[in-house]
């Protein structure tokens, strides 16, 4: 509310961050609060919603013209490189010691470092179950899940996924997939968090559940989000709040990441 000259002007506000810095979009409501307040508010939503998926359209359409003009023998070493990246990152964020540059040389060299062999033979699994997941056109589903924890713990851990007491949540999950009304970075997002939510697996949750949202992303044809391992403190703090509030952070993140493309 502004008070001018003795009147009573009431507004709108909505506050978000964006690239860092706090904007505030407004909307003039006049001298009384209006009875369909509540739709003005949806309403203001809508725009920043609208907005938000106009710069990640960009994203897309920069990505998409970056890669067709890409050679396929190009293409081929730039998987391998997000691969490797990828894959360091991820098994970092759980605790693995394999850096960035013996993850490459177990990757493109076959040379295994003097390192613990489960993490040796994590980060060659998870790598190949990777590049596998680029050339697929799958919808994700229950047997892809298994499949890919088996590929990347089948050696190391003895853990079986025991989906008994969430059968019913992961079923539900499944469906969610499918559904069609929400923008493929946002559906990347909630899936993400779900999946964490529901937690089906014994160990290794949080890497199944960060390729199931680059699957998504991919899938759609978006380029792929790397949690970084030295962001994993503001990525775990996301995971703690509410749905809303990581899909937020993974908005935001995501936008942060691709800026150049939206410029």
């Amino acid at each position: 509310m502004r008070i001018i000259k003795r009147n009573k002007y009431f507004y709108l506000q909505h506050s978000y961050r964006e690239d860092g810095k706090i904007q505030t979009s407004e909307k003039y409501l006049g001298k009384e609060i209006p009875k369909n307040l509540e739709q003005l508010k949806w309403e203001l939503g809508q725009e920043e919603k609208k907005a938000l998926h106009q710069k990640l359209e960009k994203i897309k359409d920069e990505f998409q013209q970056e890669w067709k003009r890409t050679p396929e023998s190009a293409k081929q070493r730039e998987m391998q490189e997000i691969a490797i990246a990828f894959t360091y990152h991820t098994n970092a964020i759980e605790g693995s010691t394999i850096t960035l540059e013996e993850t490459r040389e177990i990757v493109v060299d076959k040379i295994s470092p003097h390192k613990p062999l489960r993490d040796v033979r994590e980060t060659e699994a998870h790598a190949k179950a990777f590049l596998e997941m680029l050339n697929l056109q799958k919808k994700i589903s229950k047997e892809l899940l298994l499949k890919w924890h088996q590929d990347i713990f089948g050696e190391t851990k003895a853990d079986i996924p025991d989906w008994q007491d969430v059968e019913k949540l992961m079923k539900d999950f499944f469906q969610f997939l499918d559904q069609k009304n929400l923008h493929p970075v946002e559906l990347a997002a909630k899936a993400h968090y779900k999946f964490e939510m529901i937690h089906p697996f014994g160990d290794g949750n949080g890497r199944i559940g960060r390729l199931i949202m680059n699957h998504i992303l991919w899938y759609h044809g978006y380029p792929m989000l790397i949690i970084e391992y030295a962001k994993r403190h503001s990525y775990y703090r996301a995971l703690q709040k509410d749905e809303e509030g990581f899909v937020h952070y993974f908005m935001q993140r995501y936008l942060r990441v691709h800026q150049k493309r939206v410029k």
